[in-house]
């Protein structure tokens, strides 16, 4: 079958139907290349600015670099953290032809990253295109010309120097310094909160953030401002070149001043040994914390490059709880370290402070017996003698007529029971009972006598147990302003933050009370420590010519006993009571507090506390200019005192007959359980 033609019975017909085609066909050609040659035009000519700026875009990079973190120093210029050089392996993953292959030389090279394969290989995949991820730090000089000997023959693998965060102290300051870490999924989802867009810095792989203590309270301040540094890029976005002129210097963190005083501090850690617990000293004049020290601590620096499980593990573990700030957030019984406030209550309720109480070694109420702690008594005593013996006799008998909120209301003038704003989180405020607070933590139980303040419960509390917890720097700031005797003086950490002067902790109102209510309690104290029958006598004695302290010794029950059971029971650590011991200095002319906390020690508050207390506050001393003329003029040596054989020590009480009772649901970490009530 033929194929269909067309057929035009014109010529003339069949040319004219070429030439419309043509036309057609050329003015469609033409508006076309009018059309590109307009767009070249604007581009070329009107557009030229635009697109030479993304080509040097394309061309060149920006990347972010980390600035140096502020200093922390102490309140003599001594760095308490600081930065320095470390050698670190590198590798950028999209330079990598096989990212196993290339891990797998590394760990020949440097045999510690085998532990970290996992953790590196999600860093890796986490980083942004051809940025460079840390998976070492801290190499020795040998890995560091290892690792240069062999990176030609490893794609995507470099080595450089970089600073690294660092703790001249390690463990003396690692509570209150804290540490910084890696950035983690929830500091980013916490720097989104608001919807806030996070800075740009917190995805640098190499970039560390404050997560605990001073580097996190003041991480913003401490972080500087990141630099950029621009680098010409290939293609496939790797760096072929750099252009310094075009690149941003970073600008360091502000510098961090603290009240602290590093001899004090490390002093301090020193003195404590094995042993758990706490030290706090206070200027009285100020404010200002010298010591606020937490024991055992831990070494901040494993923490910058990151701390094995294994060895946080065991860290977390240990009984003695060494990352627990046992000086802000652990809360204990105060025991006989209380009675200064009893007295003042007993003195704010009308009691004659000549009044005499008889002492045999108990007293009896309810049915119960409330045994004293000298076991013989002390015989006839007045407010000055019973806070110099802390018999617990005499301030059994006063409860009653205190009554529990007046205890409340004086402790919780003198701090106890509040938190202060010393730039740093994490403290407990621990529990001042009172007949309200009672009504309120028991509300919800089924037996309404459950709400009821008993007069049973008073003595315990009177003598410092019971439901009564506060922490170390509370049991400091009431010292202080026993010593201070006239502004309820409050604690500060911070200095200067980049050379501008923080508020001094003097600002504050008077205390509510009779100066000469203060004195007679202050006479007991100086008693404790420098009468040869105070309980803390031997232990208090400085050796610094007419410099003298005056404190108060306290041991407190960490359970309840049974009837009959010693409380020299030494073999289980959790069992044993803790030691306290508060103290001011000079006696004469106070200046600075201390409060001192032995947890679980092995014998009491004169043995184990005092004496440490004694140590930290000599270097304290022996660091102030005023004081240390003072002792450096001539001093004659007053004969020496005769010693009566008191005893040195002073268990608090407890209820001999009266059963064990449950502590209150959700103490806060560090309370005692199961203290008598």
């Amino acid at each position: 079958m033929s194929e269909p033609a067309i057929f035009f019975s014109d010529v003339n017909e069949r040319q004219g139907g070429f030439l419309r085609r043509a036309m057609l066909m050329g003015g469609l050609t033409s508006a076309g290349i009018l059309a590109l040659g307009a767009r070249l035009g604007q581009l070329q000519l009107v557009q030229t600015g635009r697109y030479q700026t993304m080509s040097a875009e394309n061309q060149f990079n920006f990347r972010l670099v980390p600035p140096p973190r502020g200093r922390i120093l102490d309140r003599n210029g001594v760095v308490l953290a600081g930065n320095r050089p470390s050698f670190r392996l590198l590798v950028v993953r999209d330079e990598t032809k096989d990212l196993d292959a290339t891990l797998d030389a590394v760990e020949k090279l440097v045999p510690e990253t085998a532990n970290r394969r996992r953790s590196m290989i999600r860093d890796i995949n986490q980083s942004p295109r051809f940025a460079p991820v840390p998976v070492a730090n801290d190499l020795t000089w040998e890995e560091f010309a290892r690792v240069n000997l062999h990176v030609s023959e490893l794609p995507g693998v470099m080595a450089d120097m970089n600073e690294a965060r660092f703790y001249p102290f390690g463990g003396a300051f690692a509570h209150v310094i804290g540490y910084v870490a890696k950035v983690s999924d929830k500091d980013v989802a916490r720097a989104k909160e608001g919807g806030k867009s996070p800075d740009a810095i917190l995805f640098h792989p190499g970039f560390r953030i404050g997560k605990q203590g001073i580097e996190k309270a003041l991480d913003e301040d401490l972080r500087g401002v990141p630099g950029g540094q621009k680098v010409e890029v290939d293609a496939r976005g790797r760096v072929v070149g750099e252009d310094p002129e075009g690149s941003r210097p970073a600008v360091p963190g502000k510098e961090v001043v603290l009240t602290l005083d590093a001899d004090v501090q490390n002093r301090a850690l020193e003195v404590f040994g094995e042993e758990s617990g706490a030290a706090v000293v206070m200027d009285i004049r100020t404010g200002d914390l010298l010591c606020l020290m937490s024991a055992p601590a831990f070494d901040a620096n494993l923490f910058v490059g990151g701390v094995p499980s294994k060895v946080y593990r065991a860290l977390a573990d240990y009984e003695r709880k060494p990352l627990l700030d046992k000086a802000l957030s652990g809360t204990f019984p105060p025991g006989s370290t209380f009675k200064t406030m009893t007295g003042l209550a007993a003195l704010q309720a009308g009691i004659d402070p000549k009044r005499r109480v008889h002492c045999s070694g108990g007293w009896s109420f309810g049915g119960r017996t409330f045994r004293c702690w000298k076991k013989g008594g002390h015989g006839s005593q007045d407010l000055h003698d019973a806070i110099k013996n802390s018999c617990d006799t005499y301030f059994y008998t006063m409860s009653l007529e205190i009554g529990p909120d007046r205890l409340a209301e004086v402790a919780k003038a003198f701090g106890l029971g509040d938190t202060f704003d010393i730039g740093i989180s994490g403290q407990k405020k621990g529990i001042v009972p009172s007949t309200a607070w009672k009504k309120e933590y028991f509300k919800k139980a089924s037996n309404p006598d459950a709400r009821r303040w008993w007069p049973g419960e008073t003595p315990s509390y009177a003598i410092g147990q019971g439901a009564l917890a506060v922490n170390p720097l509370q049991l400091c700031v009431m010292t202080a302003r026993l010593a201070n005797t006239k502004k309820a003086v409050v604690p500060r950490l911070i200095k200067s933050i980049g050379g501008v002067e923080q508020p001094s902790g003097a600002a504050v109102p008077d205390l509510p009370f009779p100066h000469e209510h203060l004195e007679i309690v202050r006479g007991g104290m100086a008693a404790v420590a420098n009468d040869v029958t105070g309980t803390a006598y031997r232990a208090s004695q400085l050796g610094l010519g007419p410099i003298q302290m005056a404190g108060k010794t306290g041991t407190a029950q960490a359970r309840n006993y049974r009837a009959g059971e010693s409380r020299k029971n030494f073999a289980d650590w959790n069992y044993r009571d803790h030691a306290w011991f508060v103290a001011f200095a000079p006696y004469d002319d106070p200046r600075y507090a201390i409060s001192l906390l032995i947890q679980h020690a092995p014998h009491g508050g004169a043995a184990d506390a005092a004496p440490r207390a004694r140590e930290i506050m000599k270097v304290v001393l022996l660091k102030d200019p005023e004081i240390r003329k003072r002792i450096e003029q001539p001093y004659v040596e007053p004969a020496a005192p005769v010693d009566s054989g008191a005893p040195q020590d002073e268990p608090d009480s407890f209820i001999g007959s009266e059963p064990a009772a449950p502590a209150p649901q959700g103490t806060p970490q560090g309370t005692p359980q199961g203290t008598p009530t």
